[in-house]
């Protein structure tokens, strides 16, 4: 995270982060990229928009965050 709190992550990182999201949790490319596109007007984390939107459930977005949590970003 950086000093603002936002999840900071390399592009080889986020590029594993949507196939964890696709892969692991089952999420449509579709849906991923709508939370991407609101990401960019909104500057939200992703995890949050994805649950915000429905898109995820809260265990879900606990999985994100420990998958977050276990991987160097």
């Amino acid at each position: 995270m950086n000093s603002q709190g936002r999840i900071t992550m390399s592009r080889t990182t986020y590029k594993q982060f949507l196939r964890f999201l696709h892969e692991e949790l089952s999420l449509s490319h579709d849906s991923i990229a709508v939370a991407q596109r609101s990401m960019e007007q909104t500057q939200g984390p992703l995890p949050m928009l994805l649950w915000q939107y429905g898109l995820i459930n809260l265990n879900q977005l606990d999985q994100i965050y420990d998958w977050l949590e276990n991987t160097s970003v």
